[in-house]
C-alpha cells in the first residue's frame, strides 16, 4: 500500500497511528506528497487532499475517516472500532471531536499564510471558538478518554499533536488540565512517538 502523506498532516498521522496499533505500519510505504503542488495527487484524488491511500489492488481511498476503516476491516486486530452499538456510536462521536478540531486548526494555520490584507479575523475567531468549545467539552467528560484506546481517542490525540505543532504559541493545557493528563499518557504509546513530528 502506498500513503500519499505529509508529516504535518493530523488526518494522515491518525492513519499512521492507526497502522502502528495495528502492527501493519510496515506494509505501507509513505509517499510525500503536497497537496498543493503535486499533480499526481489531483489525478489520483479528485479532492487532491492527503492522506490519500492505494491500495494493493490499485483501489484508491481518500479521507482519513475511510482509510482507518479500511485498516480496521483488513487488520481488525486489535479492534479501534468497538463492537457494541453504543460504544461504537461513542468512539465515532470521539472521532468527529478529533476531527473538527482539525478541520479548524488545519483552517487557521492556512489562513496564517495568507498575506496578512486578507486575514480574516472574524474567520480566525470562529475557529478558535469551534477549537475551545470542543476541547471544553473532552475537559467536561472525562469518561470519554477511559478505555483501551478506539478511533476516537486516536482522533483527538492527533488533533491535540496538531495544537502544539502549529499552535505552541496558545497553549490549551492550563485550562484543560484532564485532558492534558491524558494527552500526556496517550502520546507516550509507540505509534504517537512513531509519527511524531517537529516539520
Amino acid at each position: 500500500m502506498r500513503l500519499h502523506h505529509t508529516p504535518a498532516s493530523p488526518f494522515g498521522r491518525k492513519v499512521l497511528v492507526c497502522a502502528h496499533e495495528k502492527s501493519i505500519a510496515g506494509r505501507i510505504t509513505v509517499v510525500p506528497t503536497s497537496p498543493s503542488t503535486d499533480a499526481g495527487l489531483r489525478a489520483l484524488n479528485p479532492l487532491a487532499q492527503i492522506p490519500t491511500l492505494i491500495i494493493d489492488e490499485g483501489e484508491v481511498l481518500f479521507d482519513s475517516t475511510v482509510i482507518c476503516h479500511y485498516l480496521e476491516l483488513i487488520a481488525p486486530d486489535p479492534p479501534l472500532y468497538p463492537a457494541t452499538p453504543t460504544a461504537l456510536v461513542a468512539a465515532l462521536r470521539r472521532q468527529a471531536i478529533g476531527d473538527a478540531i482539525c478541520d479548524a486548526a488545519v483552517l487557521r494555520r492556512m489562513e496564517s499564510q495568507r498575506p496578512e490584507a486578507e486575514r480574516s479575523a472574524a474567520h480566525d475567531a470562529r475557529l478558535v471558538g469551534r477549537i475551545e468549545r470542543a476541547l471544553s467539552w473532552l475537559e467536561a467528560r472525562p469518561a470519554e478518554l477511559d478505555g483501551p484506546p478506539d478511533i476516537g481517542h486516536i482522533a483527538i490525540a492527533c488533533a491535540l499533536g496538531y495544537l502544539d505543532l502549529r499552535f505552541a504559541h496558545e497553549p490549551w493545557r492550563a485550562s484543560h488540565p484532564g485532558l492534558a493528563r491524558w494527552f500526556e499518557a496517550f502520546a507516550a504509546r509507540p505509534s504517537m512517538q512513531a509519527t511524531a513530528t517537529t516539520a
